[in-house]
C-alpha cells in the first residue's frame, strides 16, 4: 500500500467517524471556528501609543516582546477568565524578605519588605539598582504576581523593595487612616526613605492596579522632583468613573466588585475601634460594592468632598501631560476594570514621557500565555525586559 493510499484510508476513517457521530462533527466544527477566531481576532501585536521616537526606539531596541504577537492561553482568553485563572493557577516563587517598619508623621506605620540580593556580585550593594513595587488594592508583598516580579528582578541582579500599605502585609494599623489611589503622601515618604538610606542606588517604580494608580499620581504630581528614574504601571483604572460603571455591570459585580468590597470591609473590621469614633462603621461594614465603600469610608477618611471628588482626583486619564519621567503602561484592551475607551491613547501621543502598550486581551493583571499558565506570563516578560533596559541603558540616553 502506498503512502497516498494510507492517507486516503485514514481520511475515509475520519469521515466515517464524523458521519456516524454527529456530536464529534459538531465539536470539530466548533473547534475549527474558534481556531479561526483565535488566530484572526485574538492573536495580535499590541497597540503602542508613544509620541517620543527616542522612547519608542528604546523599547524596540531593548524590549523584544514589543515586536511579538501576544498568544494568550487559548482556553481562557476571555477577560474575566484571564483575571480569575491567574489568581487560581499562579505559582508563588519562594522568597525571603528583610522587613522594615517606618513611622509616618501622623503616628502610623508602613512595612517595607526588602529583597536585598546581596549575594549577586554584578553590582556593588551601594550602587545596586532598586525596583520599588506597589501592589494592588488588597495586595501585599506575598501576592504571587509580586513574588514573580521580585524573583525576576533578583535574577537580573537588582534589589527590590515592596511597599505594603498601612494595615497590609503584617503592618499594624495605628491611626484612623488607610490608603487610596489619590493619596501619595505615604509613597513620598517611602521614596525619601529609600533615597536617604541608599543614596547612590538608582530607583524605578512599578505599580500594579491600585499601586499603579498611586505611582502614576505620584509621578504626575511631583514631575521632575519624583526622584525615580522611570515607572511602569500595569492594569490601572484610567478613568475611575468609567471603571466603576464597568465593575457594576451584573457579571463583573458578582465576580469582582462584591468580593473586593468584602475584602476592604474585612480589613477595616479588624481595626473597627480605630474608626468608630469618627465614622458610621456599621454603615461602612454593610458596603456591597467598591463605590459603597469609597463613599462611606475612603472619601471621608481622606477629606474629599464626596466620592465623586475622590474619583476625580484619583483618575489618571487627564494627567498624562504632567509626567516628566519615562513611564511604561501595560493595559489590556479587555480589562473589566478599565474599559478600552478609557485608555488615553491620544494623550499619550502628546507627551514624550509615556508609552502605553495595549494587547488585545489579558483581563485585569491576567496576561496568561501557554497551555497551562502557572509560571511566567506576558506581563512578567514586559516587566523584566523594561526594568533591565532602564537600568542598563537609561531611557533618555539610548
Amino acid at each position: 500500500m502506498t503512502v497516498g493510499q494510507v492517507g486516503s484510508t485514514k481520511a475515509c476513517k475520519m469521515l466515517t467517524i464524523f458521519r456516524d457521530n454527529p456530536s464529534a462533527s459538531l465539536l470539530a466544527a466548533c473547534g475549527g471556528v474558534y481556531f479561526v477566531y483565535y488566530i484572526s481576532r485574538i492573536v495580535k501585536k499590541p497597540i503602542i501609543a508613544c509620541q517620543d521616537q527616542r522612547l519608542l526606539k528604546f523599547l524596540k531596541s531593548h524590549c523584544p516582546v514589543i515586536a511579538e504577537k501576544y498568544w494568550p492561553t487559548w482556553w481562557c482568553s476571555e477577560s474575566r477568565l484571564q483575571t480569575i485563572f491567574r489568581a487560581i493557577f499562579q505559582t508563588s516563587p519562594p522568597l525571603a524578605y528583610n522587613s522594615e517598619i517606618i513611622d509616618t508623621p501622623d503616628g502610623g506605620q508602613i512595612k517595607l519588605d526588602w529583597a536585598e540580593n546581596t549575594g549577586d556580585h554584578r553590582y556593588d550593594d551601594n550602587l545596586r539598582p532598586t525596583v520599588l513595587i506597589l501592589p494592588g488594592l488588597t495586595g501585599c508583598s506575598n501576592e504571587p504576581y509580586i513574588l514573580h516580579m521580585v524573583h525576576d528582578a533578583i535574577d537580573l541582579g537588582y534589589r527590590c523593595v515592596v511597599f505594603n500599605y498601612r494595615g497590609n502585609g503584617g503592618a499594624q494599623l495605628l491611626t484612623p487612616r488607610t490608603y487610596c489611589a489619590a493619596d501619595t503622601e505615604d509613597l513620598e515618604l517611602v521614596v525619601s526613605h529609600i533615597k536617604a538610606t541608599r543614596p547612590d542606588a538608582p530607583v524605578m517604580g512599578v505599580g500594579i492596579s491600585l499601586g499603579g494608580m498611586i505611582l502614576f499620581n505620584y509621578l504626575a504630581k511631583l514631575g521632575k522632583d519624583a526622584r525615580l528614574i522611570a515607572g511602569m504601571c500595569v492594569s490601572v483604572a484610567w478613568n475611575v468613573f468609567e471603571s466603576t460603571l464597568s465593575l457594576e455591570q451584573p457579571l463583573n459585580c458578582f465576580l469582582f466588585n462584591k468580593r473586593l468590597a468584602r475584602l476592604l470591609t474585612d480589613t477595616v473590621k479588624k481595626n473597627v475601634k480605630l474608626f468608630e469614633k469618627h465614622y458610621d462603621m456599621e454603615h461602612v461594614l454593610k458596603s456591597n460594592t467598591i463605590r459603597d465603600f469609597d463613599e462611606r469610608f475612603t472619601a471621608k477618611v481622606f477629606g474629599f468632598k464626596s466620592v465623586d471628588d475622590y474619583y476625580k482626583q484619583a483618575s489618571l486619564h487627564d494627567k498624562v501631560h504632567a509626567l516628566k519621567v519615562p513611564v511604561l503602561c501595560l493595559s489590556a484592551a479587555d480589562d473589566p476594570f478599565a474599559p478600552f475607551h478609557t485608555i488615553p491613547l491620544k494623550d499619550a501621543e502628546k507627551n514624550d514621557n509615556i508609552a502605553i502598550v495595549v494587547p488585545s486581551c489579558g483581563g485585569h493583571i491576567g496576561f496568561l500565555e501557554g497551555w497551562f499558565p502557572r509560571h511566567k506570563t506576558y506581563m512578567y516578560r514586559w516587566f523584566a525586559q523594561f526594568v533591565d533596559a532602564v537600568f542598563k541603558h537609561g531611557v533618555k540616553n539610548d
